[in-house]
């Protein structure tokens, strides 16, 4: 049978919960439609968001006719709430995945139904589909368990404990039972082991996890050193940062998510389940403004093994795997049929040997935070830096395929030449700071000649604006990290033309669009995309850094009103407001914090001066 549109929640209609070690999508009804086990680039067990018929879920909902859906997190926490109200009862399914630091982990993900009042009848669906539903697999049933055993290649045991009595068909565990006002079931799903015993056994796992699961995000949240406005958007931001965080390795990934459409029924389908270099450096920039600096030097450490692998002076590459493997072959997989008839659904991704020069500034611009605010880089680091800023004095003006990734050729993009840029002048600030050896009047003037050949090349006098490549007179939205990166003065008047003329262009209200499709660099794909919701972020900051406050404050505040109903965005946004894109998208998030964080303290600052003369 052939899925219909109205087989798919809109994206928004998700909430997320992990371990650190991967994450799951719990939709407000209740059913888990995503999660890839028992990593976050591990094939997926469950893909109904991917395809209805095919994918496989875990369903645990009330059977109340009408019944009206709610999604909260416990406050400060990633331990998520459904709730179904209805005259005939009110209900709930908590749902988190245990966060272990001390043991071997034993990935787990813990669903309890509960009647709140009346007597409520449940429905429960386990039906796994392996190895990105190519992998059959067997059923074993046994006393208060079921075991799902794929016979793929990944050669994945589940195991599904619950004390509610489970019948097997067609390769899922259902069940219905009833629960009166107080009374509780609970689901434990988790990885088996050979010859490794489960603490999920014991009577009290369910509620003790619950406990250690909330202890670990509240005390984990406290850490933020953020007071300011908008404190609760904020901290959530964060705690979808660290839900992204690989415990195990200390990298990022950009997206959980996979084939997510930016486009519904189009072909911009990505795979986001790896570790971009700019978008890791980036969230570490956003978690150490609140305080986190043991995630900042967890991914430092990753970021040193991955320049300490480089050989006779080679570049760096874009992503890896969150294991710092290097290859990450891309495919389609022809038998889902993608969100909504959006196809083809890709694993892996071809960019990963793409050049993009804006990586190093990414990079050196965060080891420079992070030496300024965590702790002082090691001179192993520094050593294995030094051919890396070099690479860049060699290579900054050769074309490559930019931010965007495009697939139609590669151009010589303002923003890779911004962030050359940036690399070899914070390599320099690095070196004066520390006394570091390098050839640093080599660096100084490599940095100069590349500022002076964006003014000459990148500058339209006639447009009154910086363009998107050389040649051209297209406008870019990731022009607008110039003067955040301190390349340009928020105030210098060639970027405020440069603003006023991406407003005209490419703001809608609110909402920016990362460029015109029409008008831009080749991309090789077809159709339209959403706005970009870190752009709109940027944007804002832009506002901000230039003195126009107020309307920074506006358009930020209606930027969170775009969020879905858990304070979570996707990578974009489409004509009538619906999050399109993998989700939820950790630039987005970083880009909320940044903008919250410079903005508040811009409009303290203010106060402060009203306040003195008064």
């Amino acid at each position: 049978m052939k899925n219909t549109s109205s087989d798919y929640k809109p994206i928004e209609n998700y909430g997320i919960i992990g371990d650190l070690h991967t994450v799951a999508l719990v939709g407000m009804d209740g059913s888990i439609d995503f999660m890839c086990f028992p990593h976050f680039d591990s094939p997926s067990v469950f893909a109904a968001i991917l395809d209805h018929e095919k994918g496989g879920r875990f369903r645990l909902a009330p059977v109340l006719e009408g019944a009206r859906h709610s999604q909260l997190y416990l406050p400060d926490t990633n331990i998520l709430l459904s709730r179904f109200l209805s005259d005939a009862g009110v209900a709930e399914v908590s749902d988190f995945m245990v966060v272990e630091q001390e043991r071997e982990h034993p990935h787990t993900l813990v669903r309890r139904a509960k009647t709140v009042r009346g007597e409520v009848r449940f429905r429960v669906i386990c039906e796994p589909r392996f190895d990105y539903a190519r992998a059959e697999h067997r059923v074993e049933q046994r006393e208060g368990e079921v075991l799902f055993i794929s016979e793929g290649d990944d050669g994945t045991t589940l195991r599904l404990r619950t004390p509610v009595p489970l019948r097997i068909r067609d390769g899922a565990a259902l069940a219905e039972f009833t629960l009166g006002a107080g009374e509780t079931a609970a689901f434990v799903l988790e990885e088996v082991k050979p010859g490794e015993s489960s603490p999920s056994a014991n009577p009290d796992y369910v509620s003790g996890a619950f406990k250690d699961t909330m202890n670990f995000w509240r005390r984990w949240v406290a850490q933020s050193t953020y007071r300011g406005r908008w404190r609760e958007m904020v901290n959530r931001s964060a705690l979808v940062l660290k839900l992204l965080t690989s415990q195990p390795h200390g990298s990022l990934v950009a997206a959980p998510t996979f084939g997510l459409p930016e486009q519904i029924g189009g072909e911009r389908n990505w795979d986001y389940r790896y570790t971009w270099i700019r978008d890791a450096s980036f969230t570490l920039y956003g978690l150490m403004r609140l305080g986190f600096t043991d995630e900042a030097a967890d991914f430092m450490a990753w970021l040193a093994d991955r320049c300490g692998e480089l050989e006779s002076n080679g570049p760096l590459q874009i992503m890896y795997g969150l294991d710092g493997r290097h290859t990450l072959t891309e495919e389609t997989l022809p038998h889902l049929e993608g969100y909504m008839g959006s196809s083809p659904v890709r694993i892996g991704n071809g960019a990963y040997n793409q050049l993009q020069l804006d990586i190093y500034g990414e990079l050196m611009d965060s080891v420079y935070l992070y030496n300024k605010y965590g702790k002082p880089i090691s001179h192993d680091l520094w050593m294995n830096l030094v051919p890396v800023v070099d690479w860049v004095c060699d290579h900054w003006q050769r074309p490559d395929e930019g931010i965007w990734e495009v697939r139609g050729g590669k151009q010589e993009f303002l923003y890779s030449r911004l962030m050359c840029w940036v690399a070899v002048d914070r390599a320099l600030r690095l070196a004066q700071k520390r006394s570091f050896p390098g050839p640093l009047e080599r660096w100084r003037g490599v940095r100069d000649e590349i500022y002076r050949d964006i003014f000459k090349h990148f500058w339209d006098p006639e447009g009154e604006a910086f363009v998107q490549h050389k040649g051209s007179k297209t406008l870019d939205a990731s022009n607008l990290l110039m003067p955040m990166v301190k390349f340009v003065g928020p105030t210098d008047p060639r970027w405020l033309s440069t603003l006023r003329a991406i407003e005209e262009e490419l703001v809608d209200d609110s909402l920016v669009y990362r460029y015109r499709t029409a008008e831009a660099a080749a991309d090789g794909l077809m159709g339209e995309e959403g706005t970009f919701s870190m752009c709109s972020f940027w944007y804002v900051e832009c506002l901000a850094r230039a003195g126009d406050l107020q309307k920074a404050r506006f358009y930020f505040e209606k930027m969170l009103g775009y969020a879905n109903h858990l304070g979570l965005y996707a990578e974009e946004l489409g004509p009538s407001g619906h999050h399109l894109g993998n989700f939820p998208q950790a630039f987005t998030h970083l880009a909320l914090i940044s903008a919250a964080y410079d903005l508040n303290r811009r409009l303290s600052a203010e106060e402060h001066v009203v306040q003195r003369r008064v």
